[in-house]
């Protein structure tokens, strides 16, 4: 199990997730910072992986590309892993041949609160017997360990989505290719989102790659009803002009799922209602 951490100036959260990271190989990529970031990594033993450019969710690539394990941990800049989830993580992924992604529950904050995320994703409608845990088409990237080989297969993240969202494409792109996702509780990570963060922006953002994943996977009329959603909020119609200027992009890998995949992301939605 190796662990990969993305990051961009964010040193000072570095400096209290990385000494929790013990007994294991650790890559982080730096995207670009303009800080201490890649000094405090070094000194805490990692790998680091420095881009020079704000890959976005896209630098995990890169530390899955290098990791020389089966299996990859991720963690953000301002989330861990507990003692006992990752060495639980690899025997489950051991036993399930074709699990492609484990989600874990994510703990969020010194209350330990459980992310939003984890209950959706406990109450998965979703059928899929032999599995550890309810089958999901989604996951929290700083709380989900990979099979390497799955998700070098599928291409991984792509970089125009930066970070936030990132997670649905990836989801329905192992599915499609004969993978597996689950939700694993007993497998838990520790999320104390850094103070840096701008919530308004990655509002934005979701929304925007709401949008590239439903232009680049989902049936026509399913884009068009979103777009009209997105028009009638301020964050939409923001969300939607940043899309709109990688439509060249989202044209060219526009590739529908398959008909059986579609009606299990309706029915996700469904519940969603």
């Amino acid at each position: 199990m190796t662990v990969v951490v993305v990051t961009r100036n964010r040193e000072a959260d570095l400096r209290i997730s990385l000494p929790r990271h013990t007994g294991r190989p650790v890559i982080v990529v730096d995207n670009g910072s303009a800080d201490a970031t890649a000094e405090v990594a070094t000194a805490h033993g990692a790998c680091v992986v420095a881009l020079g450019r704000n890959a976005g969710a896209a630098g995990r690539n890169v530390g899955v590309e290098l990791a020389q394990t089966p299996y990859v941990a991720f963690a953000d800049d301002d989330s861990w892993w507990a003692p006992d989830a990752l060495g639980r993580a690899a025997q489950i992924l051991d036993a399930h041949p074709r699990l492609g992604v484990l989600a874990a529950r994510v703990l969020v904050g010194p209350g330990h609160r459980l992310d939003p995320v984890c209950t959706a994703m406990a109450a998965s409608p979703l059928h899929a017997p032999g599995l550890p845990g309810p089958p999901v088409l989604g996951f929290v990237a700083c709380g989900a360990v990979v099979r390497r080989e799955a998700f070098l297969q599928v291409g991984g993240f792509r970089e125009p989505y930066g970070i936030g969202g990132e997670e649905e494409l990836l989801a329905l792109d192992l599915v499609a290719a004969g993978w597996q996702l689950a939700y694993v509780d007993r497998v838990v990570a520790h999320h104390h989102p850094s103070p840096s963060r701008d919530p308004a922006r990655r509002r934005v953002v979701q929304r925007r790659n709401a949008t590239y994943t439903r232009v680049l996977r989902r049936p026509l009329p399913v884009v068009a009803r979103g777009v009209a959603r997105d028009l009638r909020h301020p964050e939409g119609r923001a969300a939607l002009a940043e899309a709109a200027r990688r439509l060249p992009w989202l044209v060219r890998e526009r590739r529908r799922v398959p008909a059986s995949l579609e009606a299990q992301v309706r029915l996700l939605e469904a519940q969603d209602t």
